[in-house]
């Protein structure tokens, strides 16, 4: 996938410092790599998922090294658009690592899950996809449970869960649970050029008034809507000192494009 791309990334993939934990990869062979873009599309790093030998599972090692990376760069302040992409041709993620998990005692599970919960607190993921938990005699432990009804409705929610079944991604963005569906490419990374289009089209946009923009989303989505204002209005309230906003006035008045700096 990689060596087809056409676009020039020069900044070079990193690893992140990972802590130890068990593991059946071998020592040094990272599973996710950090890179930052320059150029036009710097402030848009991507996280490079690349675990062939298990269609990118997510296994201890992988979660605590997407777990560390995001630590690190929610303090970046260069970051305003992160991109997930996998180096696994064909595929993206192929959920949790059930055969890892097998080896793993009942406290051992308790604790995983509640790690890959708190990744998916942090990501928003959601080609062919589904929870097919039940399928294997568990249920969705990630927060599949509570996300999928509040993107999708109760009944919808349950008959998916319930019955285990895949949707391609023509059915998943006709439900609006994905927004975009692209064909596939020879090169397998058609996903991945729209969703960097799609952050190029973010990034020029003034990154405080983004943040505090998802902020009063994802936490008015979880209460009345009265109190959904008032987080708007905090929200509102924080951005107004902002020099970028004063820059975005300037700009408008002057008909000239804005220069935001993030302050």
């Amino acid at each position: 996938m990689l060596r087809a791309l056409t676009l020039r990334l020069p900044g070079p993939w990193r690893r992140p410092p990972t802590r130890g934990c068990a593991s059946g990869a071998a020592a040094g062979d990272p599973e996710i790599q950090v890179r930052a873009l320059a150029a036009a599309d710097q402030g848009i790093t991507e996280i490079l998922m690349n675990r062939p030998s298990a269609c990118n599972a997510l296994g201890n090692v992988l979660v605590s090294q997407l777990l560390e990376a995001l630590a690190q760069l929610r303090e970046d302040r260069q970051v305003r658009v992160l991109l997930f992409r996998s180096g696994v041709k064909g595929v993206f993620c192929a959920g949790a690592d059930l055969k890892e998990r097998e080896q793993m005692s009942e406290a051992e599970v308790g604790v995983f899950v509640h790690r890959l919960r708190g990744l998916m607190n942090e990501i928003a993921s959601s080609a062919v996809m589904g929870l097919i938990e039940t399928t294997r005699g568990l249920l969705p432990g990630a927060g599949g449970t509570q996300r999928l009804p509040r993107c999708l409705g109760v009944a919808l929610a349950k008959e998916l869960i319930f019955t285990g079944r895949r949707l391609s991604g023509a059915q998943a963005q006709a439900l609006g649970l994905v927004n975009h569906a692209v064909a596939p490419n020879k090169e397998g990374d058609a996903a991945y050029h729209r969703a960097l289009a799609l952050a190029q089209e973010i990034l020029p946009q003034a990154p405080i008034a983004v943040r505090l923009g998802k902020v009063a989303i994802d936490r008015g989505i979880e209460v009345d809507i009265a109190s959904g204002m008032a987080i708007e209005g905090i929200c509102y309230a924080q951005n107004i000192p902002t020099r970028d906003r004063l820059e975005g006035m300037a700009a408008f008045r002057e008909k000239r494009p804005p220069q935001f700096l993030g302050e």
